[in-house]
């Protein structure tokens, strides 16, 4: 049998090793909103699926339909943010919108929706543009380290 391990043998020896940590240390670095990118997903899936949960398919299909979209949107955003993080933190913006929009869409596209619905999409709406704005934050913040490390 042969021998496989590596004893004895340091990482800090190996050639590239400055230029490992400083990979691994961009790539660590933007990773702060970690804590926000699941819950603008599960919100998009809640949104999603809230006409069923809620039950007003058959009196508001057109708001159904709408919360259907817009829901499938923000957690595609959602995801965005999980696997492109750097490019993706740039519509943080439009997470804030679409959360905006949820709650004024209640009226705009339904008529006459009922408390359920009514309260449905502004909690959605609310927290939809909360997390947005947890993201630009965060998204901002991590903006002034790769400035202040560029330098």
């Amino acid at each position: 049998m042969s021998n496989l391990s590596h004893t004895g043998r340091d990482i800090a020896s190996h050639p590239d090793v400055t230029e490992m940590r400083d990979r691994y240390a961009r790539m660590l670095g933007g990773r702060d909103v970690a804590l926000v990118d699941a819950p603008v997903f599960l919100i998009g899936l809640y949104c999603a699926i809230s006409p069923w949960v809620i039950n007003f398919t058959a009196s508001q299909p057109r708001l159904a339909t709408h919360n259907l979209i817009m829901g499938i949107a923000i957690a595609a955003l959602g995801l965005g943010f999980t696997v492109m993080p750097e490019r993706m933190y740039g519509l943080s913006w439009a997470i804030c919108a679409m959360g905006a929009w949820v709650i004024i869409s209640t009226w705009v596209v339904g008529s006459s929706p009922g408390l359920g619905v009514t309260l449905n999409n502004v909690i959605i709406g609310g927290l939809t543009v909360l997390l947005g704005l947890a993201c630009v934050g965060v998204s901002m913040k991590s903006g002034r380290k790769a400035v202040g490390r560029s330098s």
